[in-house]
């Protein structure tokens, strides 16, 4: 990525966030060759943790990308910080059902102008009790669909210790490790071209999610989970007491 070409913004950006997280955070990266050089491209991360774009930014920017991510629609109406995170090509959503399919136009608009476009699968951090990663939000397979990109998938386990997601507590202490991994696009032929209808949609979700899981496994070691389910687990609360998640397709009864 020719840094002539970032603009000034984004330099800004890079020069205050690389050596912040180079001194915060002891990295260890793989396969940054699954990421494209160049054209559109889906990064699909799993959600640990509030430190997770700084982390995977870092990744991402290292691997010759330029990360463009999603922000609720009203941060960038914000005096000055709308402004910065526009020049910094990152992408407003609205929520709700109309401002959603408007949402969508947006986020295919970037991915056909060759940009990378990240989003957390499971739209929030991991309600997980041990962090593995939930089933997903439908709407990077929407994506995925609405422009036949690539979707990388991207392992991450480390920030969670920067800034940990049960006890809310945020550490300063400096070289934490981090491991950070890609894999190859996850297999979606056999969707190309489907009406995306709810059915298909889950289909695609769990494909991502499940790859998700298994390299997170990899990087972490033992044996993953089925993916968990938060609404599955407040439908179990709420009728037993106990949570008893459902497993997804692809995973053994």
């Amino acid at each position: 990525m020719a840094r002539r070409r970032l603009g000034f913004w984004r330099r800004f950006a890079v020069s205050v966030v690389k050596p912040t997280m180079a001194g915060w955070t002891r990295r260890t990266w793989s396969g940054m060759e699954h990421l494209p050089a160049s054209g559109g491209v889906i990064i699909v991360p799993n959600h640990l943790s509030h430190a997770d774009p700084l982390v995977s930014a870092h990744y991402i920017y290292d691997a010759g990308r330029w990360p463009r991510y999603l922000g609720k629609a009203s941060v960038f109406r914000v005096p000055l910080v709308g402004r910065i995170l526009l020049k910094c090509q990152q992408i407003p959503v609205e929520r709700g059902t109309v401002d959603a399919a408007r949402s969508l136009e947006t986020l295919v608009s970037a991915v056909r102008d060759g940009g990378a476009v990240v989003i957390y699968p499971e739209g929030t951090t991991t309600r997980e009790p041990d962090l593995w990663p939930m089933r997903g939000k439908t709407g990077a397979a929407r994506l995925a669909l609405a422009t036949g990109a690539p979707v990388i998938p991207v392992a991450m386990w480390g920030p969670e210790k920067i800034f940990d997601p049960r006890t809310k507590k945020l550490s300063f202490r400096p070289q934490i490790p981090v491991t950070v991994m890609a894999g190859p696009p996850v297999d979606l032929r056999r969707w190309a071209g489907a009406t995306p209808s709810r059915a298909v949609l889950d289909e695609m979700t769990d494909a991502i999610m499940l790859r998700l899981r298994d390299m997170l496994a990899e990087i972490r070691g033992g044996t993953p989970p089925p993916l968990w389910s938060a609404q599955a687990n407040r439908r179990a609360d709420e009728s037993t007491g106990q949570a008893n998640p459902a497993p997804p397709a692809g995973d053994p009864a």
